[in-house]
């Protein structure tokens, strides 16, 4: 233990309690945890209790093993007396040029299939020619920036009257969300989520649409285009390591077709 980390009943930094809630969030317990981090459950219930001030290296070790997500470990840290370690770096600032310059040539290379590159909060900030195809349709008033996915895929006005297998295809996004917020703590994704949950079904919606000749090897969104069904499977990825709170919360998605006429379709209408 550093004298940083020494025992005083009287320092009560307010990290304890966020260490404790992100530990209960994991399921893990004060044992576990200790020696994942080659420290003492002692040493981290003085932590947890505010008898014990944490080093700045201590913080970090705790976060990285109860996968805190960037963005939190720069308010435990605070919580802890310490300066932000992760800067928050806008997409569009010049230091992320490479950056943007990848994501866009990711995009490109993907078409003629949909794929988009979202933030925390399902935030459009970047897509592909390809992405039309979804688009086809949608309110006017949808499609004023910021555009959001979650929002152009349930509201009534969006893409939900043309998923054939939206009521289906709407709990797996709503399960996706769920996890997410069990994970994190996020207000702006919790307002988001009771926004699209809330949103009424469109008329006739079925919960499951039939397959047609091959059988989906996942669930697959079944969208309705210029009177041809479309079938997609959608793959989300994300940055290893990432050492900025923006670039921790980009996910790109793509949208794999799920079927040889949903391929060609897409490639001869040149979407």
């Amino acid at each position: 233990m550093t004298t940083a980390e020494a025992s005083s009943p009287e320092t009560t930094t307010g990290v304890g309690s966020l260490l404790r809630e992100w530990r209960d969030r994991r399921r893990i317990s004060q044992l576990e945890l200790a020696l994942r981090a080659d420290s003492s459950a002692r040493h981290i219930s003085f932590i947890e209790t505010g008898r014990s001030r944490p080093s700045q290296e201590m913080v970090l070790r705790l976060a990285e093993h109860l996968d805190v997500p960037v963005r939190e470990r720069n308010a435990l840290l605070i919580a802890a007396g310490y300066a932000p370690t992760f800067p928050e770096t806008p997409l569009d600032d010049p230091s992320m040029a490479a950056l943007r310059s990848g994501l866009e040539r990711l995009l490109t290379g993907y078409e003629p299939f949909p794929a988009l590159v979202v933030d925390g909060t399902y935030h459009v900030q970047a897509a592909n020619r390809g992405v039309t195809v979804l688009l086809d349709g949608i309110a006017p008033a949808l499609l004023q920036p910021p555009l959001n996915s979650m929002r152009l895929t349930m509201h009534p006005d969006g893409l939900a009257p043309r998923i054939r297998n939206y009521r289906e295809w709407r709990s797996h996004l709503l399960a996706q969300m769920e996890r997410q917020l069990a994970l994190m703590r996020s207000p702006r994704l919790r307002a988001l989520y009771d926004e699209v949950s809330a949103y009424p079904l469109p008329p006739g919606g079925r919960e499951k649409a039939a397959f047609g000749e091959h059988a989906p090897f996942a669930l697959p969104m079944m969208l309705e285009h210029d009177n041809t069904v479309l079938s997609f499977i959608s793959t989300i990825a994300t940055f290893n390591t990432p050492m900025d709170v923006t670039v921790s919360e980009l996910a790109v998605e793509t949208l794999l077709p799920a079927d040889p006429e949903t391929a060609a379709y897409l490639r001869e209408t040149g979407l």
